[in-house]
């Protein structure tokens, strides 16, 4: 039986998101937010797409949640995202005052939800949000590595076209 509340049922949502994002040309990444049982609101990547850096997943998200409850806080809120929200994207969760996230593959690099830093947690702002990692990391991560793979084979194609 599916549990459709569970973090395993909304992450996968998030990954056919990621996986349509994909298919795009965007970078693999899906988002869904969720508000008493019910999806408020879903995205994926568009950065190339829309021409702008802030259209990450997580940002189109929330705006699409705000304007789904009328408000833009969303305390009762969970965000459930395939990789680890940049700091742009932490910092408009605290804004926004989401009660959890849940993400697939951590960022160590750039993520800000504890991968490279927390910023959902800084003891001097006026909101924490919980943290849930991992759910479904494995997966996500291969969205994620395949996208690259293929992308970096289509360079090469390209270029040994340009050479020809």
């Amino acid at each position: 039986m599916i549990d459709h509340q569970s973090d395993e049922h909304w992450m996968s949502e998030a990954m056919r998101l990621a996986r349509k994002a994909s298919q795009l040309g965007e970078v693999p990444v899906g988002a869904i937010i969720v508000h008493e049982g019910t999806a408020i609101g879903r995205a994926y990547n568009q950065v190339e797409t829309l021409k702008d850096a802030t259209a990450h997943a997580e940002m189109l998200a929330l705006t699409q949640a705000q304007s789904s409850i009328g408000d833009w806080r969303l305390n009762e809120a969970v965000l459930y995202v395939t990789k680890e929200p940049c700091p742009m994207c932490a910092g408009a969760i605290v804004h926004c005052r989401l009660k959890r996230i849940v993400f697939g593959v951590s960022d160590e690099k750039a993520g800000a939800c504890g991968g490279a830093l927390n910023l959902l947690s800084l003891p001097g702002l006026n909101h924490r949000c919980e943290i849930t990692p991992g759910v479904r990391a494995e997966e996500s991560k291969m969205i994620l590595q395949e996208f690259f793979r293929e992308r970096r084979s289509q360079n090469r194609l390209f270029q040994q076209e340009e050479l020809d």
